[in-house]
């Protein structure tokens, strides 16, 4: 592993509770790097995001002396498990996923880093998918890699799993973003999948080492998996799934999104069939996704836009201008958001408190808090993301308790 003079620094922030990764890149552009934001002390406060507990945090040497001491010891067990740490600010950084809302501070990584240069496809789908769906996700990671391209998944059972043994088969490289610590192998029946890509692939994970695979950190996964490929394909997917998260993701991401059509008689078809009645990019082979790429090159590329009257549902997702007009809030839910992050923007605390307890659709927060719904989209992401609410079918939203 590549040595750096402040990498115990950078994993000293990441140990400080309460700092998410937006929250964490705003500190460092207020001041410089990681060594002077740990000294900040109250100075912190002038950073948006930032609230009373924050500022106490970095106001007590008892809990910064905790954080670096943890530090030390993560630092010696990466060493020791031949793990590779990339900073958000290391060239070896993939540069497609420094474009993404939410970037990532710390990749702990095991395996061939080269796998990062090369431009990749994301394959994912159903942890129960039939026959059909497992034969495809293998092809399709087998020809993609014959063209050059890195496979990206989840390491997932089903057609993640497929799509990782397709592209090993065909000699190609794949990379598999974990839901949890880079130490902790799951699912257990994938333990010598986990070893073959981490002799011949990648492994990658935004986790310390340890961390257990807890639901709530798949979805945050998936846009690592989008983040670092130029478009995703979903090969069969339940309508609410982790694949169709990572469809949603991408699309927030302004990468392209390709769907793989299956039996009208069978419910994994109803998430590939719903993203193409969207307008998602049929699959029927390998070349429709070829077509929609952007020119393949060696060092970094450029995600296009591109705008056409059917997809406009599709291309608008980048608008992110907020109405100022901001909706009355009950006593008792400000006692209830006094309790949420202290990160959360005006906007994601707005919706907040539009959200109850029981459900209320889109078009409803949109007219409660005067957003457009192209603005709404990435700040309900956001939101569920964080496990602070929960999307249900219909977009129906709530809060979760």
């Amino acid at each position: 592993m590549t040595e750096r003079d402040d990498i115990l620094d950078w994993l000293a922030l990441t140990a400080l509770p309460g700092l998410g990764c937006i929250l964490i890149r705003r500190l460092l552009t207020a001041f410089g790097t990681p060594a002077q934001v740990l000294v900040a002390g109250k100075a912190v406060a002038r950073v948006a995001g930032v609230g009373r507990s924050i500022v106490e945090l970095f106001s007590t040497p008892s809990r910064l002396d905790k954080a670096r001491l943890w530090a030390e010891r993560e630092y010696r067990r990466v060493c020791a498990a031949n793990i590779q740490l990339l900073c958000c600010d290391d060239p070896l950084f993939p540069s497609l996923l420094l474009n993404i809302h939410d970037v990532p501070i710390l990749l702990y990584c095991l395996g061939d880093l080269d796998c990062l240069r090369l431009p990749a496809v994301a394959i994912v789908g159903s942890r129960t998918p039939t026959e059909y769906g497992k034969d495809v996700s293998a092809e399709l990671a087998q020809q993609l890699v014959g063209k050059g391209l890195a496979v990206v998944s989840g390491l997932a059972k089903g057609i993640d799993g497929q799509a990782h043994i397709g592209a090993l088969k065909a000699n190609g490289k794949t990379v598999a973003v974990l839901g949890c610590g880079l130490d902790v192998v799951y699912p257990q029946k994938h333990t010598g999948l986990y070893r073959q890509i981490g002799e011949q692939g990648l492994l990658v994970s935004e986790y310390r080492l340890g961390t257990p695979p807890e639901g709530f950190r798949f979805p945050a996964r998936n846009r690592i998996v989008s983040g670092l490929s130029l478009g995703v394909v979903i090969v069969e997917a339940a309508i609410r799934s982790g694949a169709l998260i990572t469809a949603r993701l991408a699309l927030e991401q302004n990468r392209e999104v390709f769907a793989v059509p299956g039996r009208i008689d069978s419910s994994k078809s109803k998430g590939p069939h719903n993203l193409l009645r969207q307008g998602a990019t049929l699959v029927q082979s390998v070349d429709d996704i070829l077509i929609e790429l952007p020119p393949l090159s060696p060092s970094s590329y450029v995600i296009p836009r591109r705008l056409s009257p059917d997809r406009n549902n599709w291309n608008n997702r980048n608008d992110r201008n907020i109405c100022n007009t901001r909706p009355v809030v009950p006593q008792d839910t400000l006692n209830e958001l006094s309790q949420l992050p202290d990160d959360l923007s005006v906007a994601e605390k707005d919706l907040m408190a539009a959200m109850k307890s029981t459900s209320i659709d889109i078009e409803q927060l949109s007219e409660i808090t005067a957003l457009p719904l192209n603005t709404l989209h990435p700040l309900l992401l956001g939101l569920e993301l964080r496990g602070l609410i929960q999307q249900l079918p219909g977009q129906q939203y709530v809060r979760v308790a």
